[in-house]
C-alpha cells in the first residue's frame, strides 16, 4: 500500500520542499491552518539530492527534519498529490508515505513516530547529502 490511511492528530516529518520556509514549497498548502510545526527532529536514513528538491531512502544516516501535527487529515491528500503519490500505479509514484522512528542525536529511537516521504524512484546518479540536511534556500518548485 503506497498511501495508508492518515487521521487528524498524526505527525510527519518534513525535510525538504514541505518544511517550514523552504524555497520551492507548495503555496496551496495551507500548514498553518491545518496543523502545527513542532520543531527539528532527526531520522534514520540516506538523504539525496534530486536537482532542486530531496528525497529519502532507507539508509544508515541521520537525515534533518521538521515535525508537523497535522490538525485537519483533509489536508492529507493535497499533501501526498503534492509528492506524486498515484494510488493507482504505485510503481511509478515518486514517493511513497510510511512510518518512521524519530532518533536522538545519538541515533537511538526516542519512542515517537511520524509519517514520512521516502523517494520511490531509482537513484542511480543522485549525490548523497553526508549531513543529511537539505538547505531550506537551495528548493525549487517541482513539475
Amino acid at each position: 500500500m503506497i498511501a495508508p490511511p492518515v487521521s487528524s492528530g498524526n505527525r510527519f516529518i518534513f525535510y525538504g520542499l514541505l518544511k517550514q520556509g523552504a524555497a520551492g514549497a507548495p503555496a496551496h498548502l495551507d500548514f498553518p491552518r491545518h496543523g502545527e510545526f513542532l520543531g527539528p527532529r532527526r531520522f534514520a536514513g540516506r538523504m539525496l539530492d534530486l536537482g532542486g528538491f530531496p528525497g529519502v531512502v532507507p539508509g544508515e544516516g541521520a537525515c534533518h527534519g521538521v515535525l508537523y501535527r497535522l490538525d485537519n487529515a483533509a489536508l492529507a491528500p493535497e499533501m501526498d498529490a503534492f509528492e506524486d503519490i498515484k494510488p493507482d500505479d504505485p510503481e511509478g509514484s515518486l514517493y511513497r508515505r510510511e512510518k518512521t522512528d524519530i532518533i536522538d542525536d545519538s541515533g537511538r529511537p526516542t519512542g515517537e513516530t511520524a509519517w514520512i516521504y521516502i523517494y520511490n524512484q531509482s537513484t542511480n546518479g543522485y549525490p548523497v547529502l553526508e549531513d543529511g540536511n537539505w538547505p531550506l534556500e537551495k528548493g525549487r518548485p517541482r513539475k
